[in-house]
């Protein structure tokens, strides 16, 4: 299974969001992930309609999570920033066209692959993925020290 890159997108910045623990701006996360700041504001929007960040514009203004990491569980963000669930045509009775659809097994076991890989996540929380001693190292990566001038 391949995860979208719009999910990835959307990992990441809250990963981002998690480890900053303050208020951020779209440059940031830009200047962290060389993502383009255009697919950045794209995910940030929809993360912000699905509950996961809360923006604010103006002077003051920024990015920050919407509720705590710990509540914040993989497994329902995927599902929500997925696009395209079907992993084979015979899942989709619109469009499936396999002659053996009715009689093949398959359908089946990717069935419960599929359940297993989301009950996996399922029980992972954003907290998770940025807590310990990673927590450090991505924040040295994704936020390096500002050089102050004299």
């Amino acid at each position: 299974m391949k995860l979208s890159l719009f999910t990835d997108y959307a990992l990441r910045i809250l990963m981002f969001a998690a480890i900053k623990g303050e208020s951020f701006r779209v440059d940031e996360v830009t200047a962290a992930y060389g993502i383009s700041r255009n697919h950045v504001a794209k995910v940030i929007h929809t993360l912000a309609q699905l509950g996961y960040l809360e923006t604010r514009r103006g002077r003051g203004g920024g990015i920050q999570l919407a509720r705590p990491a710990g509540e914040i569980h993989i497994g329902k963000l995927v599902r929500q920033t997925e696009d395209q669930p079907v992993i084979v045509e015979c899942f989709d009775p619109a469009t499936n066209t396999c002659p053996i659809s009715g009689s093949c097994l398959l359908k089946g076991v990717l069935a419960q692959a599929v359940n297993a890989f989301y009950a996996t996540l399922d029980r992972h929380t954003l907290q998770e993925l940025v807590s310990g001693p990673q927590r450090i190292r991505m924040s040295k990566m994704l936020m390096p020290p500002v050089e102050r001038t004299p």
